[in-house]
Formats: C-alpha cells, sequence, structure tokens
C-alpha cells in the first residue's frame, strides 16, 4: 500500500470518531508495510482528555509488537499531533510520522516544535484537505 492509502484508512477511522461525537482525528501505525494499529478519538467516550487517537494507536501497537519502541513503525494521523501526543511519538522513537491537515491552535509545531525524536521522519500535508474538511464539518455542526 501507498502512504495515501495508509492516510485514507485514517481518515476511516476519523469518520468512526465523528459517527460517535468524537473529533474526527483517526490514526494507523504500519509497521513493514502492515497496519498493527487503527484508532480514533476515544476522549468524550471515555471521559479521558489523553484519549486521542495517536495515544490509543500507539498503545496498541506496543502491545502488539510487545516492544516500547515503535522505530521501525510509521505513524498515519489525519491532524498535525497535539504536543502531548508529539512526545508520546518522540518516546516510542517512532521511524516516521505522516500527518493531513495542520493544526495552527494545538498543533507540537507551535509548541514544541523541537519535540520528536531527531531520527523521526515527517511528512505533512498527506490529503489535508480531506482531513481538514471533516473537522470543519464537525466543529460547524456543534455551533
Amino acid at each position: 500500500m501507498t502512504d495515501e492509502e495508509y492516510m485514507r484508512q485514517a481518515l476511516e477511522e476519523a469518520r468512526r470518531a465523528y459517527a460517535e461525537d468524537e473529533v474526527p482525528i483517526g490514526a494507523v501505525i504500519v509497521c513493514k508495510e502492515r497496519i498493527i494499529a487503527r484508532a480514533h478519538n476515544l476522549t468524550e467516550t471515555l471521559r479521558d482528555a489523553t484519549a486521542h487517537a495517536e495515544m490509543q494507536a500507539i498503545t496498541a501497537a506496543e502491545n502488539h509488537l510487545g516492544a516500547k519502541y515503535l522505530n521501525e513503525c510509521t505513524l498515519y494521523v489525519t491532524v498535525e499531533p497535539c504536543p502531548m501526543c508529539a512526545g508520546a511519538i518522540a518516546w516510542t522513537q517512532m521511524g516516521r510520522l505522516v500527518y493531513g491537515a495542520e493544526d495552527p491552535k494545538r498543533g507540537y509545531r507551535r509548541y514544541a516544535p523541537g519535540v520528536l525524536h531527531p531520527k523521526t521522519e515527517v511528512a505533512q500535508g498527506l490529503l489535508a484537505d480531506e482531513a481538514a474538511q471533516l473537522m470543519q464539518d464537525f466543529f460547524r455542526s456543534k455551533r
């Protein structure tokens, strides 16, 4: 599969979040060309401010691999991670991060641009318009 196909899987997770009245952010983690974790925001469902899609996916991937480091993995997430999630991405030494839409208000690049592990490769903007539109539709429905 290509980066775009994996990001489409993350977008499917975001749509699941939207359907559950969660902020529509989705994530998948790929290791050796295989999806080993998929998740979406669960902050409302779990009443847990830390239950972001990235955090859920990281925990699932670590459990799947039986390891705390994900240096051979790629995290695909629909929106730029927040500083908390970027910190977790750093602690796991994620090999690669691919995200869609930027988050100028709460994204890690605003608050902690150097937080990621130095070896983590970052690609941004993949299917950003779709991810941004999903977020805009969600928040517009809340007004």
